[in-house]
């Protein structure tokens, strides 16, 4: 067995809750991050049918895409349908997890499912976010003491690049001062030109952990005045954001490449639909798991030959295709965030290699019948 605290840090250091969107709602939303858990039901909505297989299979979790609780919510009495479910969840003992937007921003996340389920490669964000925003430090010191000082602004958080700790770049010069009458110099002396082998330090940090790392660097540095520069880079790229773009190994015609997407994605009573010319080439795709007509320009702006997404609505495409394009698919809400369950049930898997976590495979798409249409 496995703490819920545990998993929860699991979830959240894949799925940061700070790529989450203001008005949304994450993490756990019942449950006590000291109990146990031994199975985990992963689905895409909190349902009645998900809440039933959870508690006869006897799950300890579930980990959902969709918040149960989002907007107005001021009650969960057993009398209102949201209130009963959670309810019977804690009388039940399984708590409740909620990945959203953060999980759809996440590199990987919600839309890297959704990609790699259609065979694209070479994912790069759609949407990308900015990179955290960074300083440049470089700070001259005596040689001698070169070493703690950069521990001491290692400690407070600096030198952190991906992976990777105690990162920085060192250099050996002279430096040159002359002490005032005033001053309280730890070398040379007051009205004398003073010059020492110095090591130029240069490493990077967060900008959220400036006050700390100049703090270090002041109390670990010898002189009474240390010479440092401080430099705000420009803002960088990340690897997160909503949505991905990717390659098809080989072109494809739209009519094709609409079938691809019918086979690998599971069958939703909405169906697939595409809007374009049937025999246009398609090798360049975005996509975007849920609803995604908010990034019909950024699709246009990647270069995609066709962009997959859901909820599509008729006006802002007839719009978007007499503004040329791209072709457009809308494969279903529930579709195309369904593939991210299984991306939660491996991450545990490999994270938590105790852990039971299987999928709740049935369609919680709203949408029950569809009759009609044309096309094929």
């Amino acid at each position: 067995m496995t703490a819920l605290a545990d998993v929860i840090e699991v979830l959240e250091r894949a799925y940061p809750v700070r790529l989450a969107e203001d008005w949304d709602s994450v993490g756990l939303v019942c449950g006590d991050p000291a109990e146990t858990v031994g199975s985990v039901l992963c689905c895409v909505d909190v349902t009645d049918a998900v809440v039933d297989l959870a508690v006869a299979g006897g799950a300890d979790l579930i980990v959902a895409h969709h918040p149960l609780l989002l907007r107005g919510v001021d009650t969960v009495g057993a009398h209102t349908p949201k209130g009963r479910l959670i309810h019977r969840l804690i009388r039940n003992g399984c708590a409740l997890y909620t990945a959203h937007t953060n999980a759809d921003s996440a590199s990987p996340g919600v839309s890297d499912a959704l990609a790699g389920a259609l065979g694209l490669t070479d994912l790069r964000p759609l949407d990308p976010k900015p990179a955290a925003a960074m300083d440049k430090w470089s700070v001259f010191v005596p040689a001698a003491e070169a070493a703690s000082v950069r521990e001491a602004m290692f400690a407070a958080g600096a030198g952190q690049m991906g992976e990777y700790s105690h990162c920085c770049w060192s250099t050996s010069g002279t430096g040159q001062f002359l002490p005032s009458a005033d001053a309280d110099p730890a070398v040379g002396a007051r009205g004398e030109l003073t010059q020492v082998a110095e090591d130029r330090v240069e490493m990077v940090a967060r900008r959220s952990v400036r006050a700390a790392v100049l703090g270090a660097l002041r109390a670990a540095h010898p002189y009474e005045e240390p010479a440092f520069d401080l430099i705000e880079p420009a803002a960088g790229i990340s690897g997160e954001g909503l949505g991905r773009v990717g390659e098809l190994a080989g072109p494809l015609t739209l009519g094709a490449f609409t079938k691809l997407v019918a086979d690998a994605l599971p069958v939703s009573t909405s169906g697939i639909r595409a809007a374009g010319d049937p025999e246009q080439a398609v090798r360049t795709v975005a996509v975007c798991g849920g609803a995604g007509d908010s990034l019909l320009r950024a699709a246009r702006a990647a270069g995609a030959d066709v962009y997959v997404t859901g909820d599509l609505r008729h006006h802002p495409v007839d719009e978007h295709l007499r503004g040329g394009g791209p072709a457009l698919i809308d494969a279903g809400h529930w579709s195309t965030e369904f593939p991210w369950c299984e991306q939660v049930v491996d991450l545990l898997g490999a994270e938590l290699p105790g852990l039971s976590a299987t999928v709740f495979a049935n369609p919680t798409d709203p949408w029950t019948v569809h009759r009609g249409g044309y096309g094929g």
